[in-house]
């Protein structure tokens, strides 16, 4: 093949994905937005960030506050109590005011001696998503670091395995959210669930 017949390809290719309105561009569109996404940015910001799973999104109400601080607070403040969380002390984590299904939550990888009480954490469990909750408790047991959970929704610990969430099921920290476009997801996959039928 020929430099000038490879110019001439590309030039139609630019044009069929840039120009075109036809439905075929944009199917190919799509499946390009697709493919970058997927083995392009997601990978890098995964190297970058440090985890496995840099982006997800919320699929759950659990740890949304619904209202007021103060109103939330008043309804959750005896089991933060017995994990000696204080009102004062819940105010300075981050996500103070959690975050709501159909948020985007950046993540980052850490080492997990430096996740605190307070942070939020992504862990897998025995479901088809892992689970984003907030550490209620930390401790250290033969060399191996154990992480203790809660949704800021639940009025209680959801069986999941939070009691007990050694390091090795930290996937990631939450670092950021985005409001809302974690939608676009939970969209997407009740589709392919209607699809199949499921």
């Amino acid at each position: 093949m020929k430099w000038d017949d490879v110019r001439v390809f590309l030039r139609k290719f630019w044009h069929f994905i840039w120009e075109d309105n036809s439905i075929w561009s944009w199917i190919a569109n799509v499946v390009l937005a697709f493919v970058l996404i997927k083995f392009i940015v997601y990978p890098l910001l995964g190297f970058l960030l440090g985890t496995t799973h840099p982006i997800v999104a919320v699929v759950s109400g659990s740890m949304e506050h619904q209202g007021s601080f103060d109103n939330w607070w008043t309804s959750q403040e005896s089991l933060y109590a017995e994990k000696g969380i204080t009102k004062d002390t819940f105010k300075s984590f981050r996500f103070v005011n959690g975050f709501n299904k159909g948020d985007i939550i950046i993540l980052t990888g850490e080492q997990k001696k430096d996740i605190q009480v307070g942070d939020v954490i992504v862990f897998s469990a025995n479901l088809a998503d892992p689970i984003i909750h907030r550490v209620v408790k930390k401790w250290e047991e033969n060399n191996t670091i154990h992480f203790q959970t809660k949704g800021d929704f639940n009025h209680g610990f959801a069986n999941v395995g939070e009691q007990d969430i050694i390091g090795s099921r930290v996937i990631g920290r939450a670092l950021f959210r985005i409001p809302l476009v974690g939608y676009v997801k939970i969209a997407f996959v009740s589709l392919i669930d209607a699809v199949r039928g499921g």
